[in-house]
């Protein structure tokens, strides 16, 4: 029986970009993008890797989470613009 050769999820440069990510975090130079601020967690360096590579356009599934639709986002803040505030009267 001959087996099927099963196509990657991730390509060689998506992998070369997370093995830098690590060697980075190893060495205590990797930091995160918004805040700065020194990653020490393996997932977390996994992640900031991965987002590299799908920047660049290599072969990486898309995130799990996905994109949260912004209706609820847009919904929540009509909700609050309509409410009537209390004023005080002395």
């Amino acid at each position: 029986m001959a087996r099927k050769a099963k196509a990657r999820k991730y390509s060689k440069g998506a992998s070369k970009k997370v093995g830098r990510a690590m060697k980075k975090r190893k060495a205590g130079t990797l930091k995160s993008g918004r805040s700065g601020r020194k990653v020490k967690s393996r997932k977390q360096a996994i992640a900031i890797g991965l987002s590299e590579a799908r920047r660049e356009g290599k072969k990486v599934p898309p995130k799990k989470g996905g994109k949260k639709s912004s209706s609820k986002k847009s919904a929540k803040k009509s909700k609050k613009s309509t409410k009537k505030r209390k004023s005080k009267k002395s």
